[in-house]
């Protein structure tokens, strides 16, 4: 009974958050066939329509200016605009084809619509593009509360790349590009986030004492300013957190729902409950935050367990 209830709570703040209506053009389609819409609300959307605005404003006065183009871009992607931000990096790739951040960028919202593959070559002409030169801060579009970003261009690169690799079942190339990741994680919300990523990867290879090893290095008490599901899974697969506690997501927003819930539904299946897995899964990929990568891999899971 626990546990029925535990799951009913679980569907109950998935679907907490409606999407829109399926009219008009879907922005994806999910790896099952589905349209995939924009949300009917979307938080902070007259901030972030202001943002735009003035993203469009400074790039209109610049039209050919890199870092104008990157962010139009990722302002339309705040907005689930992903194929119009796509089409801007795509613009600002052929101007500057020698600059990685177009690549980077672009890549991040191709997985966003599903296209692992064309995620794949972008993240990996971007690593190309990286080698041998300094890494640099990357600005947050919606900065942290404590104001300070958390990742560079180098990291996003890798961790990305990682993701893609994931996402296609090819777990091999995947902690290859966690190993890299590992380098320029140089605070503890990037060590959490390729940390998470490199054990779920690892289990899934079957190298279950190298996963404990990465686990070594996560405590209770780290720094962590973002990545806060993070850190809760691995604290999960060290013992310290309970799954069950990680899926009580009744006041949680979708993204949190995702991640929490697709970390607690992998434990499952790397540590043989199957069932169990397949049943969140379901749960994660019946909420609105089909841009999380935490659906996106639920989706991904599911529909290589058909």
């Amino acid at each position: 009974m626990k546990r029925v209830m535990l799951i009913v709570a679980v569907v109950i703040a998935a679907t907490a958050h409606p999407v829109a209506a399926q009219s008009g053009k879907p922005e994806a389609m999910s790896l099952d066939g589905k349209s995939l819409m924009m949300p009917a609300a979307i938080p902070n959307k007259q901030k972030l329509d202001a943002d735009l605005a003035q993203a469009e404003k400074v790039l209109a006065a610049n039209p050919k200016d890199a870092e104008a183009i990157i962010w139009v871009g990722r302002r339309l992607g705040y907005l689930w605009r992903y194929n119009d931000a796509i089409a801007m990096f795509t613009k600002g790739a052929e101007l500057y084809p020698d600059n990685p951040k177009f690549y980077r960028h672009r890549g991040h919202r191709y997985l966003s619509i599903r296209q692992f593959a064309k995620a794949q070559a972008d993240f990996e002409k971007a690593t190309q593009l990286i080698k041998g030169q300094p890494d640099e801060i990357e600005p947050d579009g919606a900065p942290n509360a404590a104001g300070k970003p958390r990742s560079t261009l180098q990291f996003n690169i890798w961790y990305h790349l990682g993701l893609a690799y994931y996402l296609q079942g090819n777990f091999a190339k995947a902690y290859d590009a966690y190993v890299e990741c590992m380098k320029v994680s140089n605070n503890d919300d990037s060590v959490a986030a390729t940390s998470d990523w490199m054990w779920m990867t690892l289990m899934r290879l079957n190298r279950k004492a190298d996963a404990a090893k990465v686990l070594e290095r996560i405590t209770p008490k780290m720094d962590i300013l973002e990545n806060g599901s993070y850190h809760r899974r691995l604290l999960m697969y060290k013992g310290l957190e309970k799954p069950e506690a990680l899926l009580d997501t009744a006041k949680a927003d979708d993204t949190t729902i995702a991640t929490q819930g697709y970390g607690v539904a992998n434990y499952y299946f790397v540590t043989g409950n199957p069932a169990k897995a397949r049943e969140i899964l379901r749960v994660v990929t019946s909420g609105g935050g089909w841009n999380a990568f935490g659906f996106i891999a639920a989706e991904a899971d599911l529909h290589k367990m058909k």
